[in-house]
């Protein structure tokens, strides 16, 4: 549904989740009309959703719908976009990590043991080395050459990829302006930091919210808050709330709170609050609750169904 206006018959109507690609509908949004935009982007991390998406084209999406905020967006209004860096980016140019984890080995055997078999015995050759020790070829293949990489021994090493520059260098291509960040911390993800048993990487249990800034007169009106709430979380960086218990009808779902306190804080009863890539509905349903008015897009069609359906029952939902 469209709204219709005297000035543009088809500017997004509000108070609907609109199926489409988000860097093309942005544009259909009536300019500056958007108090808050917050969302959580596809992370280019092989969810389903990403599917067939390239990381220069998961570039220039993210570039799209930014770009589109300088329009959507009132003079003084936020765009808040929650996201995390890719902690598994597939690099060609980077050399293999060569871990030798002593405390997973299932044998002892050490290079220089081998070294000196292949003195003692006069040959390089595995499979004679091999028989010696009674193990496989490719475990000497291992000890000597430090390349322990099971089941990746051809695949491009990964590393992790900063997303701040990339978010901070789109906003200001677009007219808008890193204007804060926050690190929002959630239960330790454990089934996407499978390396962390076996290496020093850490575990996942933190993404950012970067607040993106529409130059502009912005309200700052700290009654929106309780004291508590200023103390306790409106003037911290560091926002402590639990991840969601099931991702049962999407992938990569954010908790209600996360929305809430960021509609709470930063918008007034009425005011327009945009998700471009809505999911399963919880900014629209955050923003129901608040009293707020909501309008997301979303570019698959079973979503939009998800989405609609919650902010339909976000009422007895929420109680």
């Amino acid at each position: 549904m469209r709204a219709e206006t005297e000035s543009n018959p088809s500017y997004l109507a509000p108070g609907e989740v609109h199926q489409g690609d988000a860097a093309e509908l942005i544009w259909e949004i009536e300019p500056e009309s958007v108090d808050l935009s917050v969302w959580s982007p596809p992370y280019h991390v092989g969810k389903e959703y990403e599917c067939g998406r390239t990381f220069e084209q998961w570039k220039n999406l993210l570039g799209a719908v930014i770009a589109g905020h300088s329009q959507a967006l009132k003079p003084g209004a936020f765009c808040v976009v929650n996201i995390a860096d890719i902690l598994a980016y597939q690099d060609p140019n980077m050399p293999k990590i060569q871990a030798d984890t002593h405390n997973r080995r299932r044998l002892a055997l050490s290079k220089e043991e081998i070294v000196n078999a292949m003195k003692e015995l006069q040959t390089t050759k595995r499979q004679i080395l091999a028989d010696h020790f009674g193990v496989s070829e490719q475990t000497i293949d291992r000890r000597l050459n430090g390349n322990n990489i099971r089941g990746g021994k051809y695949q491009n090493q990964t590393r992790v990829k900063m997303v701040g520059g990339l978010i901070e260098e789109m906003a200001m291509d677009a007219g808008l302006f890193l204007y804060d960040r926050r690190m929002w911390v959630k239960d330790p993800a454990w089934a996407n930091s499978r390396w962390a048993s076996n290496s020093f990487r850490a575990v996942d249990e933190f993404e950012y919210l970067f607040f993106l800034w529409k130059p502009g007169v912005t309200k700052v009106k700290r009654d929106r808050l309780s004291k508590e709430e200023w103390a306790n979380w409106g003037s911290r960086a560091v926002w402590n709330i639990r991840s969601v218990r099931a991702n049962d009808n999407h992938e990569a779902k954010f908790p209600l709170e996360l929305p809430l306190r960021l509609i709470r804080m930063l918008t007034d009863k009425n005011d327009l609050v945009l998700d471009p890539f809505a999911g399963s509905g919880t900014t629209q349903v955050a923003a129901l609750a608040e009293g707020r008015v909501p309008i997301g897009i979303e570019l698959h069609e079973k979503y939009c169904k998800i989405a609609r359906s919650a902010m339909r029952s976000s009422v007895p939902f929420l109680i």
